[in-house]
């Protein structure tokens, strides 16, 4: 009998050891693939267990949590949700996350390590701490001026501090409510259709994820690569460039909007922003050299993060010479975000030291402290000192005796550019109104902003399409609240 007992004994540790071993495998090997398998409603009702952390503007939270009563317990809300949607994007129980809700959401639904009390404490216990915080760079003003400037018409502000590379402002018109897409149930499902469908694209991102051709705003660009690569070595002496310009190799002939272009200098053909002049000096820097020059500004780079994905802007590196006489003023295959616009006059602001952008200024935990603080560093050199101190005085003298007066407010140091780029089959679009710029108060030692400004749809005759007269005035009112203080 005691024999059969210990083999019933034996079977039976057998079986538990065996137990054991396949419980070990699953929550060591298996656990992530159960997780993840559509299958398993655990994770999503963990998820939704607790309220979601917070996204903040200055000290406010631009979004919360309430309470649904159902399974998924915590839905998220938004406050003033169109003004910060390029900013947040939204967190919907059925479509996912996006922008910094995805980005940061780590933190935000409280599984970052950042957060835990001890290292991998959240990969031993397979658990979450109470969401963290994430402090965005925005200054609402700034977000307002740039809200109101558009007025629901297609188009983005993007705005930056120079010296650092925060992010200030970020819109994108028209908008939406994030908050609309919270949720789970028919009233979510008709308006994410609805969203989707729409002609405007209100879900677009338009400052980072949509690229324009930047029209004569690059004309910056290719300053500074003329001035780099010393072809021009007096900005205010003539070039040899006629008007209008015959494109190289070919029978087109590239007019001028602007008088006065012919044999202009560099410093005229930016103030009254001369296509001619432009256009063959970038033929002359040559092919390497403007690639070289849009590269360090931030064209072609490929993985910029803000911390959410930003769209490539692209200069091409194999071209005809006449494809590069009209990529030198912005056309051809040209293309950027406007953020990648606000970077360029940033990088001349700054003395040629281009800052790296960026959204988030600090993550905290749930009860504030501090756990993650983002600073500045450098991207590239976009130009030499000397080169971006010429460009400052030629964009100054865009706004006070060229074609940026809308933009100049009184006792300030305003510099800019418009721009009018051509798009559609034989340039059959109504053209983008373009403007870029930066302000420095009488009384400080840098500059304050960069600010670019696109509206697609402007609706006016051509000579008040162009950036000057469309784009300008929102610059102007984003760049006085930047200056408030």
């Amino acid at each position: 009998m005691i024999r059969y007992i210990r083999r019933a004994a034996a079977l039976c540790l057998l079986l538990l050891v065996a137990l054991l071993v396949n419980a070990a495998r699953v929550q060591l090997f298996e656990a992530d693939e159960l997780d993840d398998n559509p299958a398993n409603r655990r994770t999503t009702i963990a998820r939704y267990d607790q309220p979601r952390g917070n996204i903040l503007v200055g000290d406010r939270a631009v979004t919360g949590s309430k309470e649904t009563g159902e399974q998924l317990s915590f839905e998220r809300t938004y406050r003033h949700g169109p003004l910060y949607a390029p900013v947040t994007g939204y967190a919907s129980q059925t479509y996912g996350t996006t922008l910094l809700e995805s980005a940061e959401d780590g933190v935000l639904s409280g599984t970052d390590s950042l957060l835990a009390p001890l290292p991998f404490w959240n990969e031993f216990t397979r658990g979450r701490q109470p969401g963290g915080n994430v402090v965005t760079t925005i200054k609402e003003s700034m977000q307002r001026a740039a809200y109101a400037g558009l007025s629901g018409r297609r188009g983005a502000v993007a705005a930056l501090e120079p010296s650092t590379g925060r992010i200030l402002a970020l819109v994108s018109t028209p908008s939406y409510d994030p908050e609309r897409l919270s949720g789970t149930g028919p009233a979510v499902t008709e308006a994410w259709t609805r969203l989707n469908a729409a002609k405007s694209l209100p879900m677009l991102n338009r400052a980072i994820r949509q690229t324009y051709p930047p029209g004569s705003t690059f004309k910056i660009v290719t300053a500074a690569a003329a001035l780099d690569a010393r072809v021009v070595k007096d900005p205010d002496a003539a070039t040899d460039t006629p008007s209008p310009y015959v494109l190289p190799n070919t029978r087109t002939v590239l007019p001028d909007e602007a008088r006065g272009c012919e044999k202009a200098s560099l410093a005229d053909a930016i103030r009254v922003s001369c296509n001619t002049v432009m256009a063959h000096l970038g033929v002359e820097v040559g092919l390497e050299g403007m690639a070289e020059t849009a590269g360090h500004f931030g064209f072609n780079e490929r993985g910029l993060r803000i911390p959410s994905g930003v769209a490539r802007s692209n200069f091409d590196t194999d071209m005809s010479e006449d494809q590069l006489a009209l990529s030198s003023i912005g056309q051809f295959n040209t293309t950027a975000t406007p953020l990648q616009m606000a970077m360029v006059a940033a990088a001349v602001a700054n003395g040629g030291d281009l800052r790296y952008p960026y959204l988030v200024d600090r993550v905290t935990a749930a009860d504030g402290d501090t756990v993650q603080q983002q600073g500045s560093r450098s991207l590239d050199r976009a130009m030499s000192p000397s080169t971006a101190v010429q460009l400052q005085r030629m964009m100054v003298d865009v706004v006070e005796n060229g074609t940026g007066s809308n933009a100049a407010i009184a006792g300030v140091t305003v510099g800019g550019k418009t721009g009018t780029a051509q798009h559609g089959v034989d340039n059959s679009g109504l053209p983008y109104a373009w403007f870029i710029s930066w302000a420095q108060a009488p009384d400080s030692g840098r500059p304050a902003v960069a600010v670019a400004v696109v509206v697609e749809d402007a609706a006016a005759d051509r000579g008040d399409i162009s950036g000057g007269g469309s784009a300008a005035p929102i610059a102007r009112a984003v760049m006085e609240a930047a200056l408030e203080g």
